[in-house]
């Protein structure tokens, strides 16, 4: 137990406030290192630090934050961290003293030890298991980091504190959420009694920059050759659905897509929670809304698509397709809205196909089996099949064109595809890129537009990356 001094009304007084085990900076650690064990002297100090925390938010008026600059409470902050330092045994260097009020900043105005975590642009995502246990994604790879939370109740003031700030709501009778951070991360929370183990948070960061077509070719995500028909394929007002499992990179693949089309189009994006960062003027960005808490209001994405048709889109983009909202998109891919995109959970392009045809099945209009498809086969131009390899790469393993129907099947060719050629020493995938010898059907509508690829490109077995 660590005492401080605390002034009150009656004179001076103890407060006990518990040591708790947290550590809640990495920072300056190489992002390709273990994470170090935290030593005697680093133990303590993080004690010291967070009884300071309580004492600090004790003595502070939370009441005029809002108020404030971060300059100002940055200032107030110091001049107050003096005499409660004085209470210790433990003296704190500038290096420490500068943490300490940073730390504070966290917890006052931001996401609290999560903080640091949010700001290494090496992790792409954060996963919270309760209020002890942190894993974070470096490189496509999970570990484990010692990033800690006081308390249970700790955890939860900070998933609070995340959804009351997009309008969304976390508690027993709605023990589950998907939110946004200011920046466009992406935030699923699960709380008891439906998680066992305390709290469980997960975010999907997104960069702030967003990455182009060029960085995804640099990346090795793309060759350069596929990024080119790609380009292609939007400037001539394909439809595109891009397929791919959880963390394959469906919604950066769709970011870099969208960069293809011209400025002069109007743009209208429907999500759960918004991710897509498209970088042309004219945008209108639409999200879904949830039933409030008497189970009222919610406007689903089939909502928002039935919407936009009458906001005179050009093109229609959904950040993913996962019910009823299928057959509407299919609906506004047929009637003039060329050029629309989406992406669906799918392992390969086949299986993406038959995915929204269970989705259109699931709209609640009686359509026969081979109408749906036909609606898909008209509708769907190319799939874009995105997969994340054993190593953790995200590569686009696919590219086919929907060719039509035969009977009762939708018919499909492969134009690009990667092919695995095993495992280095370092357990990466090794592999490259072909062409199968299938010249798109699209490329008629490039040439009457004066875009031109070259025939070798299509070349059977042309390695092209």
């Amino acid at each position: 137990m660590w005492k401080i001094k605390q002034a009150g009304k009656d004179g001076q007084s103890e407060m006990a406030v518990k040591a708790p085990v947290t550590v809640v900076d990495a920072r300056s650690e190489p992002a390709a290192l273990p994470r170090p064990a935290v030593s005697g002297r680093q133990s303590d100090l993080l004690r010291v630090r967070m009884a300071i925390h309580q004492s600090l938010l004790d003595r502070m008026n939370l009441s005029m934050l809002d108020k404030l600059s971060e300059e100002q409470i940055k200032l107030e902050i110091s001049q107050i961290l003096p005499e409660l330092l004085a209470s210790f045994n433990q003296p704190l260097n500038r290096d420490e003293r500068a943490l300490l009020i940073d730390e504070v900043m966290h917890e006052l105005l931001g996401l609290g030890p999560l903080e640091p975590l949010l700001k290494d642009e090496s992790i792409t995502d954060i996963l919270v298991n309760g209020s002890e246990v942190v894993f974070v994604e470096r490189g496509g790879v999970l570990e484990k980091v010692s990033t800690r939370f006081q308390d249970e109740k700790h955890l939860m003031r900070i998933i609070q504190r995340i959804v009351s700030g997009v309008g969304r709501r976390i508690d027993e009778s709605s023990p589950f959420v998907d939110a946004r951070l200011k920046d466009g991360s992406r935030v699923n929370a699960v709380i008891p009694p439906l998680a066992l183990d305390g709290s469980l948070l997960s975010i999907r960061k997104f960069a702030k920059k967003p990455i182009s077509m060029q960085k995804l070719v640099e990346f090795g995500s793309v060759p350069q050759a596929m990024s080119d028909v790609l380009r292609v394929i939007v400037q001539t007002r394909r439809n595109v659905l891009i397929s791919g499992g959880t963390g394959s990179g469906k919604t950066t693949l769709l970011n870099a897509l969208s960069s293809f089309i011209d400025e002069r189009e109007r743009i209208v994006t429907i999500e759960d929670s918004a991710e897509l960062q498209l970088q042309q003027e004219h945008v209108a960005r639409l999200e879904t809304r949830p039933p409030n808490i008497e189970g009222r209001g919610e406007v689903s994405q089939r909502d928002l698509v039935k919407n936009a048709l009458r906001m005179r889109p050009e093109r229609i983009i959904i950040g993913e397709v996962r019910a009823g909202e299928a057959f509407d998109m299919l609906q506004a891919m047929n009637t003039g809205h060329d050029g629309s995109m989406t992406t669906v959970h799918a392992n390969n392009p086949r299986d993406a196909l038959s995915r929204v045809e269970q989705m259109v099945l699931m709209s609640g209009i009686d359509m026969p089996q081979r109408a749906a498809r036909a609606q898909i086969a008209s509708a769907i131009n190319v799939v874009v099949q995105a997969t994340r390899l054993s190593d953790g790469r995200r590569k686009v393993t696919s590219l086919s064109e929907v060719t039509g129907m035969e009977g009762d099947t939708i018919t499909m060719q492969e134009i690009f595809r990667f092919k695995k050629e095993g495992m280095d020493d370092q357990q990466n995938v090794i592999g490259h890129f072909e062409a199968t010898g299938i010249r798109p059907r699209f490329l008629m509508e490039a040439e009457a537009q004066g875009i031109k690829m070259p025939a070798e490109l299509f070349r059977p077995e042309l390695k092209i990356g």
